[in-house]
């Protein structure tokens, strides 16, 4: 049985090993494991039933992972998206008015719509006609944006009404963040396998110690039913018959397919397996976070997608799909232990997605900055993720300024053709997530 797992995820080529692979898969869940409560928080704004939403997300994120594990071989997560969970509750549901149950059909239509462009590999051609430069940029890009999330969430950076943001009051569990981090950094130095996951764990022990963290009255409980929300979007496709409603798919599928497409090149390049400024089973990749997004649609959650925090479970050496397998099998597991995971709270997370940040804007020092028109376009997407909290809106940024770079500099005719077309999605798409607010 051993060498069979072995055998198909193809352990032994990446330089690998089984128990490597599954506490790659767990930190990875350890990292991720918030979103099973704070998309419920999210969605449940929009009059969503929480517990059905805590189902909901819980099994459309395993069955993305199995999907990214077991067919695409990757050791890539899934799970609803941050932003546009709360563009489908605050925007759409509660600013348009729009009911929740024509939102999921929304989501499921534009699911469709992501299969199908998947199944024609046009999703794929546009991943690899991005230029290698900006490939770095938007990994590089990336690793500052959850660095970010990572600093915001450990209290270390607060909003500042005079300059946007400041530095936070260290105090309470934002120590602990700060006493993670440090730790993981020495074992990193030290070379300590795991280091990153016994970092986490250590500050949660601290944290149950000193009281900043309370320790889980219980460890097992049932899981909600799926009922309220479950079958929703189907029953509501026909509700799609105006154009704000068109508008709305629309956003859906670019918004998710722009995050999921940076989030795949950027975790590739990370864990190095880009070859020729390809990634090799992309196809395979795309279908199965496409897929996970329409099963997620008929569950009851937001759209789904490949997840940045992937990041840190290939920090801790995952190379294959038994990565994602067992971040999948943890999802299902988490349903009946929601509990336990109140203890690994955002505070000690932190550190991992701090760190992580650290490993991935590494990728800067591949940018030709001694060519200003590839600079420009990099820099703006190295710097706009973070600063609009958007994977996306970085990438659309970088990509609109980048053939009007290369054309000033009379390298027009190296630009793909595809990047051109891409110029004008871009500027439709923003225009749409202007008008659309």
């Amino acid at each position: 049985m051993k060498d069979k797992v072995i055998s198909y995820f193809g352990i032994d080529k990446h330089g690998s090993t089984i128990k490597r692979e599954i506490l790659a898969g767990f930190t990875t869940f350890i990292s991720m494991a918030y979103i099973l409560f704070v998309n419920p928080t999210v969605l449940g704004a929009a009059h969503m039933d929480k517990g059905a939403v805590f189902t909901a997300t819980a099994l459309a994120s395993a069955f993305g992972c199995l999907m990214m594990g077991l067919y695409a071989k990757y050791p890539i997560a899934t799970a609803p998206g941050l932003g546009v969970n709360a563009f489908f509750a605050y925007s759409v549901v509660i600013g348009m008015g729009i009911p929740w149950q024509t939102a999921l059909a929304g989501v499921f239509v534009a699911a469709i719509i992501f299969l199908l462009i998947t199944v024609f590999k046009l999703r794929e051609m546009i991943i690899d006609s991005i230029p290698q430069d900006l490939k770095y940029a938007i990994s590089a890009g990336i690793g500052l944006f959850i660095a970010f999330i990572g600093m915001k969430s450990a209290g270390i950076i607060v909003a500042n009404k005079s300059t946007l943001v400041g530095l936070g009051t260290f105090q309470g569990q934002t120590w602990l963040s700060i006493i993670g981090f440090v730790l993981m950094a020495v074992l990193m130095l030290l070379n300590v396998p795991g280091a990153i996951f016994i970092a986490m764990l250590v500050a949660a022990i601290i944290g149950m110690v000193t009281g900043l963290i309370p320790a889980p009255h219980q460890f097992i409980s049932s899981a909600p039913s799926l009922a309220p929300t479950f079958g929703q979007a189907i029953k509501h496709v026909t509700d799609i018959n105006t154009m704000q409603l068109v508008v709305v798919v629309i956003t859906f599928l670019l918004v998710t397919f722009f995050d999921t497409a940076g989030t795949l090149v950027g975790l590739a390049q990370q864990a190095g397996f880009m070859k020729d400024n390809k990634m090799p089973r992309v196809g395979k990749a795309l279908l199965s976070d496409s897929s996970a997004m329409l099963v997620g649609s008929v569950l009851g959650t937001s759209p789904i997608g490949a997840y940045v925090e992937s990041s840190a479970g290939i920090a801790v050496g995952g190379r294959t799909g038994l990565t994602a397998v067992t971040t999948g099998v943890l999802f299902i597991l988490g349903m009946f232990f929601s509990p336990l995971l109140t203890v690994v709270t955002s505070y000690v997370t932190a550190p991992a997605l701090i760190m992580v940040g650290v490993l991935m804007a590494g990728n800067m020092a591949r940018i030709s900055w001694d060519k200003l028109e590839i600079a420009i376009p990099s820099f703006v997407i190295l710097a706009t993720m973070p600063l609009t909290y958007s994977i996306a809106d970085g990438i659309a940024l970088g990509v609109i300024f980048y053939p009007i770079t290369m054309i000033t500099a009379k390298r027009g005719k190296e630009v793909p053709p595809l990047m051109y077309v891409l110029f004008f999605v871009f500027l439709i798409f923003l225009w749409i997530l202007q008008t659309g607010e």
